[in-house]
Formats: C-alpha cells, structure tokens, sequence
C-alpha cells in the first residue's frame, strides 16, 4: 500500500508552521532543529528547494525513489516535485542540525536560477545524499546560521533579499564542492564503477539487447548501477573528464571499428550496434573519429 502524504510544503515555511518553528521571511525559510524539542514525522511533497543539514536522520526515511537508511549525520537536497520525510507514525523525536527551504519564485531571474544546472545533486537518488566531513558539516552549518541572523535582524527589508540570495548560492557552491570531494573519493577508493559501467555496456551487446531497445543509453546504464543519471555522470566525468554519453559513444565506435575490420558492411554494422537509421551511424562515427566508416575501411585495408 503506497504511502500517504502528509504534509504538503508549497511554499517555503508551511514546514516551519507544521513545527511550531519561526517564520523570519515569505519565501525562505530556516530551521534550527537543535531549538525545536521534539517534533512529529511526516512524509512531505515539497513544491520548493530545500537543504537538509542534520547530525542523524530517521530511520526508513523517504528520499527521492528509494528509502534513506544512513544514521549518521550526512545532507540531503530537495526540489520541487520530489517526496521526502517518514510518514507520522505518532512519534514525536528531537533532532539536530538545520533546514534550509526557498521558493522557486524567490530565485526566479537570479543568479540561482540561472546555474541550478550546475547544482546536479537536486536531482540525486534515495543513496546519493552528501556524506559531510566535521568541517564541513561546520562550514554549511555556519552560513545557514548566519542566514538566520540575517533574516531575524533585517527580514525582507529592501536590499535583503540580494543578501539572502548571495548566501544561498554561497552554499549552493559549497554542496557542490563537497560533492566533488566525495566523486574524487569514489573513484580512488571504489573505481570498480567505472569499470562495471563498462560491463554493463558490453553485457548489452553480448545480449544482443540493442536489437531490441537500440542503442544503450545513460539512464540504462545508471539504473543498473542503482544511480541517479545526474551522480552517475558527475562520477565519470570527475574520473575520466568526459560524460557517460560521450563515453558510450567511443565504445560504440570502438565497437563498430572492429565489425568493421572484421569485413562486415556499413548497414550490417549500423545494425548490428542497434542504430535505427544507417546515416545516423555514419554520422556518429564522423562526430567521434573524424571521418566515415568507409573512409576507415578503407585507410586500414591500404595498411
């Protein structure tokens, strides 16, 4: 049976007033845990962006597709449309650490908006949260704090927002950082997923998969290693400085160059690798080499 909502956050301190937590501005909200004494669970749909910075979440939390089972004190982001909490159950718990919520309209023409591109973990999976170091768990934590002071002294005084705005993207660029840290960490001490991504793409092609659903694609090889498209490509781009779809693409043209060699024709091969129009292999192989398929049969067979 799927689980009830129980709280709707359509705007950024609907949370705040569920708490008993202090309203500071319309449209950014900031929450101190530690000053809250117990509060009750809910299973939230947030309609706004929010930060969670805690010391410890509960247990089975709701994050993103999945449930959340880390203890320890680690940040997990939040979009618009995206589900998140542990639905009220009728226990009440004192937590620790901060909330940070914003409207959409808030950021709407700024400089935040603008770069939300470039904030990937908005969109990150139920394991994918950001498991912070002491100092950085301090860095984050003293700059939503000082968010607070700023709202509790001035509140949406004119000339404030542009202040609030700066802080937020402030942390915005330290979260990103952070997770930058935690990519390179991944990729020196468990580089096996980039080289089950690249069984993952041969287990495709021994299957004969890509007769059937085409070429592989990004989100295919994400989901087999239970990831989020958006970490799964920051990954291999921090490892190999290149994205997961330009790397497909090289091992489909390594792929093809073999076939190639092996004596097949262009059409056999654009079948073979599950492209749905001919043209659209050669035009690939143009992108990744710099010249057509025949034009590589036939430099190799002058060799």
């Amino acid at each position: 049976m799927p689980s009830k909502i129980d709280l709707y956050i359509n705007e950024a301190n609907d949370y705040a007033r569920d708490i008993g937590a202090p309203v500071w501005h319309p449209h950014v909200s900031v929450i101190h845990y530690d000053e809250m004494g117990e509060i009750r669970h809910t299973l939230n749909r947030y309609n706004v962006y929010g930060l969670f910075l805690q010391r410890e979440f509960p247990k089975n939390l709701t994050y993103g597709i999945g449930r959340y089972h880390e203890a320890s004190g680690s940040l997990l982001a939040l979009s618009p449309g995206q589900i998140g909490g542990k639905q009220d159950d009728g226990t009440r718990r004192q937590y620790s650490g901060w909330v940070l919520l914003f409207d959409a309209q808030f950021i709407q023409g700024s400089e935040i908006e603008r770069r939300l591109a470039d904030y990937h973990f908005f969109s990150y999976n139920t394991n994918e949260a950001l498991f912070l170091t002491e100092e950085e768990k301090d860095v984050l934590a003293g700059l939503i704090a000082n968010v607070r002071e700023d709202l509790k002294a001035h509140g949406d005084d004119e000339g404030q927002n542009d202040i609030i705005r700066d802080y937020i993207l402030l942390i915005l660029d330290y979260c990103r950082r952070f997770y930058t840290r935690q990519f390179k960490e991944m990729t020196t001490k468990g580089g096996d997923i980039l080289s089950r991504f690249q069984q993952v793409l041969i287990n495709y092609y021994d299957t004969d998969r890509q007769l059937k659903d085409g070429l592989p694609s990004v989100k295919y090889c994400a989901s087999e290693l239970c990831l989020s498209a958006g970490y799964f490509g920051d990954i291999v781009r921090e490892a190999l400085g290149e994205s997961p779809k330009d790397y497909i693409r090289g091992f489909i043209v390594m792929r093809a160059k073999n076939l190639l060699l092996s004596g097949m024709q262009v059409t056999q091969v654009s079948d073979q690798l599950g492209f749905e129009y001919p043209n659209h292999f050669t035009r690939l192989f143009k992108q990744v080499t710099g010249q057509t398929p025949s034009q590589f049969h036939a430099e190799q067979r002058q060799k």
